[in-house]
């Protein structure tokens, strides 16, 4: 007699399965279908307004530090529109709509779709991504390929989708399960692979160190060999000249002692180091509270007439880094108001870790892929204004209060 958990299936979940599904497919084929997804999410989440309600109240305890926040940045963002003059009110858009993207944990909750949507998701996009920028590299001859998104976010969120499919198989254990997901995990890093994106390769030892401290929980032999297979196929790409990860890197070298012995500073690394440079002047400047955008922009042409700063960098849009990003335009209480967005989603899903005794259930995969995006975006954004696009922004936003409402109904599923 099978004694296993079983999920639910019915019409409700079938439709909150087909949302969770088209998240991860559209993430990295569609140009604005994250952004849909969002509106698709609190729509659902208005008509079931009563049910939501009560699952929010029923879980709020162990949401409402996520959820707060969200909150305080987005309130943060909205004291600075209404206080300064010079702010527009469209730089309230990514807060408030990364704030409302609490709905989907809602709809998740009240549904309880399959985590295996979200799965099959990620497989589905990934699959589909790389035919997509591998026709832009190879018969379009595009040395920086990124489908409809720009090339860096990219390869980001495939390398990102790629090691959640990893995660993934902490709990599917059937060869077609563990096949699908380790054509999903190839398929990704390949998919990174082409679009040529340095900065994404600093998540790898980072999810590395995630997944050994967890090691535990962690004792299947297919994650083992797909995590094996995932920093191969790294170190094939670096060793084998042909896929231009190895003159990536060479060229990043280059950029770097070029740019320190004066000889040429607009590079990509280059015009790195000089954002950079900018930046600590204009945080030196406002440490506190920061400046608005047109302000710190205005100053940088000032800077680069004085010949302080290249004149390289005065029309780039932003600072490359997004910690960098937020002290230049909030300053120390920016930043304050920030880390919550990453850190208590980091919280809550080692939480959910370490509450989970035994390898194998279903709150272990979900809990690792949720720290698999907050790891991830955060190596992004070392390198990267990851948050930058409404696109970037809303798809971490999304992705964790999903995580979050799959762990929670995964408790009932594994017998909490």
């Amino acid at each position: 007699m099978n004694n296993k958990p079983q999920e639910k299936t019915g019409l409700p979940q079938t439709i909150g399965g087909l949302l969770v599904f088209l998240l991860p497919l559209v993430c990295l084929t569609t140009r604005n279908g994250v952004s849909i997804s969002s509106f698709t999410f609190l729509i659902a989440a208005a008509v079931l307004f009563q049910p939501a309600r009560a699952a929010l109240l029923r879980v709020w305890p162990q949401v409402r530090w996520v959820v707060l926040g969200f909150g305080v940045w987005f309130v943060f963002n909205a004291a600075l529109v209404l206080l300064r003059a010079a702010t527009p009110l469209s730089e309230l858009e990514k807060p408030a709509r990364m704030f409302f993207a609490f709905t989907a944990l809602l709809v998740v909750l009240v549904l309880q779709p399959s985590r295996r949507a979200l799965w099959w998701g990620i497989v589905a996009g990934l699959v589909i991504a790389v035919p997509i920028v591998a026709h832009e590299r190879f018969l379009l001859l595009n040395d920086r390929p990124g489908g409809p998104l720009n090339p860096i976010t990219f390869g980001d969120q495939a390398l990102m989708l790629a090691l959640m499919a990893i995660a993934a198989a902490t709990e599917l254990r059937t060869a077609r399960h563990a096949a699908l997901l380790g054509i999903g995990a190839i398929a990704g890093i390949a998919a990174c692979v082409i679009s040529g994106t340095r900065g994404a390769w600093l998540a790898l030892p980072a999810v590395g160190v995630v997944f050994l401290a967890n090691s535990r929980l962690v004792r299947n032999r297919v994650v083992i060999l797909l995590a094996g297979v995932a920093g191969a196929l790294a170190l094939a790409a670096f060793a084998v000249p042909e896929t231009g990860v190895q003159e990536r890197v060479d060229q990043g070298l280059a950029d770097v002692r070029n740019y320190f012995n004066g000889t040429q500073k607009f590079t990509n690394v280059g015009t790195r180091l000089e954002l950079w440079k900018a930046a600590s002047i204009l945080i030196g400047e406002h440490p506190w509270t920061g400046q608005d955008l047109a302000s710190a922009h205005r100053r940088v042409r000032a800077l680069a007439a004085e010949g302080r700063l290249d004149h390289g960098i005065v029309d780039l849009p932003h600072f490359q880094n997004d910690a960098v990003q937020v002290l230049v335009a909030g300053g120390v209480l920016g930043l304050l108001a920030w880390l919550p967005v990453l850190v208590a989603p980091m919280v809550f899903f080692g939480r959910q870790l370490r509450r989970s005794a035994q390898p194998g259930r279903q709150q272990v995969a979900l809990a690792l892929a949720g720290l698999v995006v907050v790891t991830s975006y955060i190596c992004f954004g070392l390198t990267e204004v990851i948050f930058w696009s409404v696109g970037g922004a809303l798809l971490y936003a999304l992705l964790v209060f999903l995580l979050m409402g799959l762990c929670l109904n995964a408790k009932d599923n594994d017998g909490k």
